[in-house]
């Protein structure tokens, strides 16, 4: 294969999400009726994947997606958001896929299914021909990344890891990247801590940047430099699904472009509360004119 240049590299879950907008969150032994249902692909380095794109990048996603149908679907979205698929491996386990219940408030409930756990092995995919500005990894395909998060530290390319969860790949990568954008619920239970501020310090290393998201409340940050705080944007929230991976993306495609530090934390800001206007996550990551727009909104208002 000749050499690919890219903005931004995503490696880790793709998934398939099944979302149904309900009334409220159904009790034991209820039956109810969803009001709207969407299908859509997902899962968090796939959608950052699409979130660069969308943005005016160059992405490409490297990861498992089966040979059944729902695998068919997303590599279908895939190929239509201009997200590259040379460095897929599909194969006949079944797609993991989501059934997601969002609530009247843009709250949702996440179930995942997974035939396996099987991780791709370190030269399952041939990364030398990729050549990009930017790492994303979301941690669920932690043999893969090892090689190639060594490829981009010694090239001085900059390494993000999504910490949406406590799992094995996410604590065992945390410390080999150069960003660590971590969920709340990530940063309370990996350090037991019940206050985030508390878990920031108690996270931070030299040598990686430590963003903690907290949803409607902003977020917080750690690095070298000092350290602070962002609110969130003020929009119409609909549904909080995949505004973590919007944030992931939108992130990743800012240092691939080399912007500032606050300017990178608002863009990603930006990037996550449009997506929280949408229902569903994929069809609410936005554009790079729609969060201009939201930038230049809010600026003119201050």
């Amino acid at each position: 294969m000749n050499r690919v240049d890219m903005d931004v590299l995503c490696i880790g879950h793709a998934c398939y999400d099944i979302i149904f907008s309900v009334s409220h969150q159904p009790a034991a032994n209820e039956k109810m009726l969803a009001d709207a249902s969407y299908h859509f692909g997902g899962g968090p380095a796939a959608n950052a994947a699409v979130t660069v794109s969308r943005l005016g990048g160059k992405s490409v996603f490297c990861g498992y997606i089966g040979s059944d149908m729902y695998g068919d679907r997303h590599f279908n979205e895939l190929v239509q958001e201009k997200v590259l698929t040379d460095f897929i491996i599909r194969g006949k386990t079944t797609t993991p896929y989501s059934t997601v219940l969002v609530k009247p408030d843009g709250n949702r409930t996440v179930v995942n299914y997974r035939s396996t756990m099987y991780h791709l092995q370190a030269n399952a995919i041939d990364f030398k021909p990729l050549r990009f500005k930017a790492l994303l990894i979301d941690g669920h395909e932690p043999f893969l990344a090892k090689p190639i998060i060594k490829r981009a530290r010694k090239d001085k390319l900059p390494v993000i890891l999504d910490a949406g969860s406590v799992h094995d790949g996410t604590v065992d990568l945390m410390y080999e990247t150069d960003y660590l954008i971590a969920s709340e619920d990530f940063a309370l239970q990996f350090t037991g801590q019940k206050d985030c501020f508390r878990a920031l310090q108690k996270i931070y290393k030299s040598g990686t940047d430590i963003v903690i998201t907290l949803g409607s409340r902003g977020l917080i940050w750690k690095s070298g430099a000092g350290e602070g705080s962002l609110p969130a944007f003020k929009v119409p929230v609909i549904d909080t699904t995949g505004c973590g991976d919007t944030f992931h993306g939108a992130f990743a495609y800012g240092l691939a472009q080399k912007m500032s530090w606050t300017d990178l934390l608002s863009y990603s800001s930006a990037a996550a509360a449009l997506c929280a206007t949408r229902f569903g996550a994929r069809p609410g990551i936005p554009t790079g004119h729609e969060v201009s727009s939201l930038l230049k909104k809010t600026l003119t208002s201050l």
